[in-house]
């Protein structure tokens, strides 16, 4: 930004209501600083070791920004990983309670064939 100052930042969740949102942030204020002081005027062993300094320096900046973006990708799969590992579950229970009913239900109308079932006499016999 141009203007320094307190910045506010405001977040809709109008596109789906009943999932919940992670929102992940990387801020970089302000140019960083020089590794080595400005030490044009004289050429010494340090300054002739600053350009390679620099691109390691570079480098480990790059190696930096890959390490966060794959932390956020593996939040994101992990949290994905999760609840895919709920809602199967979920669908477990639910499908052995379904299998409990069926095998009830079977057995009892296997049963009811063979039950023999007597006629009950109104009177007496004689």
């Amino acid at each position: 930004t141009e203007v320094k100052g307190v910045y506010t930042f405001c977040f809709s969740n109008e596109f789906s209501t009943f999932s919940h949102k992670t929102i992940y942030f990387d801020f970089q204020v302000g140019d960083e600083p020089p590794i080595l002081p400005d030490m044009s005027n004289r050429v010494t062993a340090l300054t002739q070791s600053a350009p390679p300094c620099l691109t390691i320096h570079e480098a480990l900046n790059a190696v930096i920004e890959s390490q966060t973006h794959y932390r956020l990708r593996e939040a994101q799969d992990r949290s994905r990983a999760e609840d895919l590992n709920g809602r199967v579950s979920y669908w477990s229970v639910g499908e052995t309670l379904i299998l409990f009913v069926v095998s009830i239900g079977q057995v009892m109308l296997l049963k009811s064939f063979f039950t023999e079932k007597r006629p009950v006499s109104g009177g007496a016999s004689t």
